[in-house]
């Protein structure tokens, strides 16, 4: 019987694998199956999808001090930034909490593009304060930094690169229970409300790296459209082009079943996974809005309908991007951000040189597609054709150059810099840039296509110019 047993088993294995989705998308990539032990295996066999709950809806902000009661939250931290702290958004957050009895403590002081410094400094403020819940009013650079607060503060007795993506800090997975997080998200862009990931400058490298765990993403996810009425309309811009590169990237990784190590624990198994039948469903939905409502959200900041699409569309990128990962785009972005020199962007009210994380993802997308589209140019010409490409007398190896041309058409009619060579940059910073793109093998490590130093300078260097 015990013999019989496991004939039926490895039967159904058997099944299993060839019943493993043959949609046309995925037909050629994902036929993988587990086999009976993953520790045989050098690659993954499995994705796994994780996201914040959400709640969307015109308003939706007022409701949170009623969530934080029915958590039973006594003690509750509200993060935000000082431009932030003075309009409408944090006002109907405080005028909740105080309605429904919250006590509460504001910080802020977060940092737009958060510093290492500026993480530890919103630790410390947390792990003072001995809360029992967090608010995050803000965009990603707020969310990300309430994500470390709640972790750091959490766990006392970490180090603060114990948790920090390797090869800068060690990588080590979250086994501390973290307390309820609320997102408030008042961009458009960074899906931070969705994501396990909280991303921030590390000033002594000069270079971006981040941590990122299921366990840091947020309890709740308030998504109120009022809120992107506030917005001028360059940060509505960098904001959408982080929402289009999240779709392309995710869309375009290294599929799932393809990423090494095979994880020996589920708990290692990492955030960002590679392309996945699910993902995939999410990060063509988020670029069919970006192509209808980005450049209507930009052009009208009183399009009520554009900007609240786009708000969705941060969303939905970001259950997309949060499970399947992003890669070459963000990976060299780091870098571009770190090594900022005098540049400031316009609409961003900071006292320090800024490049907007969004324009730093952007400016490298044409050269970044040309090179990758030889690994999946049918969803290379799949995404060109949602951005407006004529495909129809396409060839399969034109993938790269049509997808290129649809970005920069795209970003020529929003009056985007013309290239890294507008933002400060020359040939001569290549192998600087180059330098901080190395530690980020989080992600360029699920880019379709393998790429070399001499890769990178080269994709640096067609991206000093885009028009």
């Amino acid at each position: 019987m015990a013999a019989a047993s496991r004939a039926r088993v490895a039967h159904l294995l058997r099944q299993l694998q060839r019943a493993a989705c043959k949609c046309p998308a995925h037909s050629h990539t994902y036929s993988q199956a587990p086999g009976f032990s993953s520790s045989e295996k050098t690659t993954d066999y499995a994705f796994e999808m994780a996201v914040s709950n959400i709640r969307y809806g015109a308003g939706v902000t007022k409701e949170v001090g009623m969530d934080l009661q029915n958590m039973g939250a006594k003690n509750v931290c509200l993060m935000t930034d000082k431009n932030l702290s003075r309009l409408p958004p944090v006002q109907v957050v405080m005028d909740s909490l105080v309605k429904n009895g919250i006590n509460f403590k504001v910080y802020e002081d977060v940092r737009v593009e958060p510093t290492d410094t500026s993480f530890k400094d919103a630790i410390e403020f947390a792990r003072k304060g001995s809360f029992d819940a967090y608010v995050a009013v803000g965009g990603g650079s707020t969310i990300d930094t309430c994500k470390a607060a709640n972790l750091y503060a959490s766990s006392p007795h970490s180090e603060f690169l114990d948790y920090v993506n390797t090869p800068i800090g060690k990588g080590k997975p979250v086994s501390e229970p973290l307390k309820p997080l609320i997102a408030v998200p008042t961009t458009s862009g960074t899906g931070s409300e969705t994501t396990g990931v909280a991303i921030f400058d590390y000033e002594c490298l000069k270079v971006k790296t981040g941590i990122a765990s299921r366990a840091i993403k947020p309890t709740l996810g308030l998504i109120d459209p009022l809120h992107t009425l506030h917005m001028p309309s360059q940060v509505v811009a960098n904001s959408g082009f982080d929402v289009l590169c999240h779709a392309l990237e995710s869309y375009t990784a290294l599929p799932y079943h393809m990423r090494s190590p095979c994880p020996s624990n589920p708990i290692t198994r990492p955030a960002y996974q590679g392309s996945n039948p699910i993902s995939d469903i999410w990060a063509v939905h988020a670029l069919r809005i970006v192509a209808k409502y980005l450049k209507r959200a930009v052009r009208n900041p009183d399009d009520l309908e554009a900007r609240s699409n786009m708000h969705l569309a941060s969303t939905f990128a970001g259950i997309g991007f949060g499970n399947a990962g992003v890669h070459l785009c963000h990976g060299m972005s780091y870098p571009i951000s770190g090594l900022v020199k005098t540049y400031k962007a316009k609409d961003y009210n900071v006292d320090h040189p800024l490049v907007p994380h969004g324009l730093s993802v952007v400016l490298t997308s044409p050269a970044v597609f040309t090179f990758t589209a030889q690994m999946f140019p049918e969803r290379h010409l799949e995404t060109a054709e949602i951005l407006g490409a004529d495909i129809r007398t396409a060839k399969i190896q034109d993938a790269g150059p049509v997808l290129a041309d649809a970005l920069r058409k795209f970003l020529f009619d929003l009056n985007v810099d013309d290239g890294l060579a507008a933002i400060g940059y020359s040939k001569a910073d290549i192998p600087a840039l180059v330098k901080g793109t190395l530690p980020q093998e989080r992600v360029t490590k699920l880019a379709p296509r393998p790429q070399s130093e001499e890769d990178l300078s080269a994709l640096f260097e067609a991206s000093m110019k885009l028009y």
